[in-house]
C-alpha cells in the first residue's frame, strides 16, 4: 500500500515520457492519489521501445503504475472542460510541456488560478520559463552537458554518456520534493503557487564544488581526481573472467585492510601519492586481472575494505542485500515487470506498493472526488 503522508491529496499528471510521470508516481507512494490526463492516442512513452504483447512499453507499465489514467483531447472544448473539472478539485498539477503550451491551451497561470485559487501548478521543463533556452528542444544529454553533468565525468579522451538517464530522474525526484514543500506551505497560506522547475538546474544545483573548483583552476582533468579514477583506492577494475568490481578504500583503514588482504602491505603508503597515480593503478589492474569474479569475492568479501563485485543488470534483483529489503517486486511470466519500489521504509514496514496503472474517464474520477 502507499505510505498515507499525501493522503486525501489529489495530483493531476499531464506529463509524458519520464519525469513528469516519476515525479507524479514518487506523491503516489507518499500517499496521494494520481490521475494521469493523456492525450486520445496515449502517452507517447507506451509505443518508445519494444512493446508487449498488450501493446505497450514496460517502461510505461512501471512509471505510472499507481495512477489512474484518463483521455482527453486538449485541442477540443469538451477536453478542455473535463481537465478544468479535475483541477477545480486537485491539489497539484505536474506538467512537463515547453513554457507557452499552458497558454495555448487556454490554461495559462491566471487561468489556473481561477479555476483553483489553491492550486500547486509545477511545471517541469527543459531549461525553464525565461533565458534564451527557454523554448528550446531537448534531451536528458543536453541537459547534462550544459548543467555541468558531463565534463567531468568519464574517459580521459571523452566525456561518456550515463544510463539511465540522470538528468531525468534528478528533475523528477527535486519536484517531488518542491510539490511536497509547496503544500506544506499551502497549508499555511491557503493559497496555491506556480513551480518553474528546470530538468537541466537539477543537474547544476550539485554543480557547486566542480564549479568552483574550475574557477580556482584546481579542477583536475577528466578521470584524475580523487573520485573519478585519478586513486587507485577508487576505481572500477576488469577480472580475469571479464567481469567487474569496484574498490573505494578512500579512508586509510580500509586501504590497509585492502593491501593486507592481497598481501601487498608495500602499497599502504602508497596511497598518498599524486594523483592521477597512473603507476599504482596499473599493478592494481594486473592484480585483479590475475583472479576471476568468484575468486575475488571469495577473498574480498569478507574483507571491511569498501570492495564490491558489479552484478549485471539481470542479476541485481537477485543480489542477497536487494532481497532481504525488499525494494524489487518481480511480477513473472513471459513478459516480467521487475519494479523497484520507492526506497523509503516508514517504522519498519516494507516500501510502499503501487497497483497496476488502469484506465477510467474523467466522469468517473471527478464521481469519486464529490
Amino acid at each position: 500500500m502507499p505510505l498515507p503522508f499525501l493522503a486525501g491529496l489529489r495530483v493531476v499528471d499531464l506529463g509524458q515520457y519520464l519525469p513528469g510521470p516519476y515525479a507524479a508516481q514518487l506523491l503516489g507512494d507518499l500517499g496521494a492519489t494520481v490521475v494521469k490526463v493523456e492525450p486520445p492516442a496515449g502517452d507517447p512513452l507506451r509505443r518508445l521501445g519494444p512493446t508487449d504483447s498488450d501493446g505497450t512499453t514496460a517502461a510505461y507499465k512501471l512509471l505510472n503504475a499507481g495512477k489512474t489514467i484518463v483521455r482527453l483531447d486538449l485541442k477540443s472544448a469538451g477536453g478542455r472542460a473535463a481537465l478544468e473539472g479535475l483541477l477545480a478539485k486537485a491539489d497539484a498539477l505536474i506538467e512537463s510541456y515547453r513554457p507557452g503550451v499552458m497558454d495555448k491551451l487556454g490554461l495559462g497561470r491566471e487561468r489556473l488560478r481561477e479555476i483553483n485559487p489553491g492550486l500547486v501548478h509545477a511545471s517541469l521543463s527543459g531549461w525553464g520559463y525565461d533565458g534564451p533556452y527557454a523554448t528550446r528542444a531537448g534531451h536528458d544529454l543536453n541537459y547534462m552537458a550544459v548543467g555541468g553533468g558531463l565534463d567531468g565525468s568519464g574517459l580521459p579522451d571523452r566525456p561518456v554518456i550515463s544510463y539511465l538517464p540522470v538528468a531525468d530522474f534528478a528533475s523528477a525526484q527535486q519536484t517531488a520534493l518542491a510539490v511536497a514543500g509547496a503544500l506544506l506551505g499551502r497549508e499555511r497560506t491557503g493559497q496555491g503557487c506556480f513551480l518553474d522547475l528546470s530538468i537541466m538546474e537539477s543537474v547544476l544545483g550539485w554543480q557547486g564544488m566542480t564549479l568552483t573548483a574550475a574557477a580556482r583552476g584546481t579542477m583536475p582533468k577528466r578521470g584524475e581526481a580523487l573520485l573519478s579514477g585519478g586513486a587507485a583506492c577508487y576505481r572500477i577494475y576488469r577480472t580475469a573472467d571479464g567481469r567487474f568490481v569496484t574498490l573505494s578504500a578512500l579512508e586509510a583503514k580500509f586501504w590497509q585492510g585492502f593491501c593486507e588482504a592481497v598481501d601487498r602491505p608495500d602499497w599502504i603508503d602508497r596511497q598518498e601519492d599524486p594523483l592521477p597515480q597512473t603507476a599504482l593503478t596499473a599493478e592494481l589492474e594486473a592484480l585483479f586481472a590475475g583472479r576471476t569474479l568468484a575468486e575475488w569475492k571469495t577473498l574480498l568479501d569478507p574483507v571491511d575494505c569498501c570492495f564490491e563485485a558489479v552484478p549485471e543488470l539481470a542479476e541485481v534483483h537477485a543480489h542477497p542485500h536487494i532481497t532481504a529489503r525488499g525494494q524489487v517486486r518481480v511480477t513473472p511470466g513471459p513478459e516480467p515487470l521487475v519494479e523497484t519500489l520507492m526506497g523509503l521504509r516508514v517504522d519498519g514496514a516494507p516500501p510502499p506498493e503501487r497497483a497496476p496503472v488502469q484506465e477510467s474517464d474523467a466522469t468517473a474520477v471527478l464521481a469519486g472526488w464529490e
